[in-house]
């Protein structure tokens, strides 16, 4: 990814004058699907202990900050952070950084969050922690904002649904019907778990497949393993989820089905279209304010150019939004 250098100097410079007036930063780092070498635990209490107030903010998005150092000793804490970049930023997500002595170059694209996926969870239909690792280097540096989210499945834990681009873990299920027994036990499971898309007819499960969200609840409950996984690691793309103090909302699909190779194409249009919507100035908004602004086709013209979507993809052909607008104070009157 190219990096405007003057933009990340002014957005800087704007943090020093910040922390002159409070008189006091904080320093995070990043942790990508925030899993990290536990003995890097011990560099981050060295400088809480040493440059901060001794605390330690395990933050929402999965990392770790550092409240109340002092903007004199930046640099100090800065070259005390080269642990964290260069495993971590280097070595496990391949980033180029010239000194990882220098702390980190830019605070845009936000730590990318993951659930703990399928090296853990037995729901996971992907591996959330390698994703996210992989994605790093796509996402910083950049000066323009950008939230990510990883769900190894649509259970969504990781609220995937509520950020700037949400990238959820869905699974094409094949089905063996010779190893169906009749149990019903996938069609429970689907009632209760998901969407109920199972049913039993002539004593086998049968499946309305266009309602089918690649869950994985059936394979789960087949106690014959006639439900299985494919190999394939597909996705998908929820776009502009955000919390807000006036118009929160939860994101929409965007694409489904897609693979990794999709989604590693379209993280750079979508830099790109911030960038032209911006006119070039990295403004704190969400993404989907920026949609709002230049409109859902726009939008998805630019970021599906020259993008070569795998034959399993489905797209969104138009968006429609649901907010919820707390100044209008809709449904609820004074109680007494």
């Amino acid at each position: 990814m190219s990096v405007d250098v003057d933009i990340i100097k002014a957005r800087a410079q704007n943090e020093y004058r910040l922390s002159k007036v409070r008189g006091e930063a904080m320093v995070s780092v990043r942790i990508p699907g925030g899993i990290l070498p536990a003995h890097l635990l011990s560099v981050a209490q060295h400088i809480a202990e040493t440059y901060g107030n001794g605390q330690i903010h395990l933050t929402t998005r999965q990392k770790l900050a550092m409240p109340g150092i002092h903007y004199e000793d930046m640099d100090k804490v800065n070259a005390e952070l080269e642990p964290f970049l260069r495993e971590i930023e280097m070595d496990l997500c391949d980033v180029e950084v010239a000194d990882p002595k220098a702390g980190y170059q830019a605070i845009g694209g936000r730590n990318i969050v993951a659930c703990q996926g399928n090296r853990i969870c037995q729901k996971g239909n992907t591996d959330t922690t390698g994703m996210a690792r992989r994605l790093e280097k796509l996402i910083y540096p950049s000066p323009y904002h950008l939230k990510v989210v990883l769900a190894g499945c649509p259970n969504d834990c990781a609220k995937a649904s509520m950020t700037d681009i949400g990238i959820i873990g869905v699974a094409k299920i094949q089905f063996n019907a010779d190893r169906c027994i009749g149990c019903g036990a996938c069609v429970q499971s689907c009632r209760h778990h998901a969407v109920g898309c199972l049913d039993l007819k002539n004593g086998k499960a049968v499946k309305e497949s266009g309602s089918c969200i690649g869950c994985g609840e059936c394979v789960l409950a087949c106690p014959t393993l006639a439900w299985q996984r494919k190999p394939q690691q597909l996705y998908q793309v929820r776009l502009g989820g955000r919390t807000s103090k006036k118009t929160p909302r939860v994101g929409k699909i965007f694409l489904n089905w897609v693979t990794e190779e999709v989604i590693t194409q379209i993280i750079p249009n979508i830099f790109a279209f911030e960038k032209e919507m911006l006119g070039g100035k990295p403004i704190y908004l969400h993404m989907g304010h920026l949609i709002d602004t230049g409109g859902y086709l726009r939008f998805k013209e630019r970021v599906l150019q020259d993008v070569t979507l795998n034959p399993e993809a489905f797209v969104a052909q138009r968006m429609y939004w649901a907010e919820d607008e707390y100044v209008a104070n809709t449904h609820v009157k004074p109680a007494y």
